[in-house]
């Protein structure tokens, strides 16, 4: 939001480039749930035994699991 109020031209850039991101996440998440959509209509046409294909598809389209990170100020000493 910040780059949005200032009026330096790289302020400029990195807003253009903010909303770019944004725009490209939207679509790969498009594209996903259309993909998703396509697996749904295979998974009904096929046997019980591409079961295991379509479930390792399905969880190779979710995005990892990360751990969060520990937060405030961490010193040199664990306890």
């Amino acid at each position: 939001m910040l780059s949005s109020v200032l009026r330096s031209r790289r302020a400029v850039q990195v807003n253009i480039e903010i909303m770019r991101a944004f725009v490209r996440l939207r679509r790969i998440l498009a594209e996903n749930a259309d993909l998703s959509r396509r697996l749904d209509e295979l998974e009904k046409k096929y046997d019980v035994q591409f079961r295991v294909v379509f479930d390792a598809i399905r969880k190779l389209m979710q995005p990892p699991i990360q751990k969060p990170g520990r937060i405030g100020f961490q010193s040199g000493k664990r306890t």
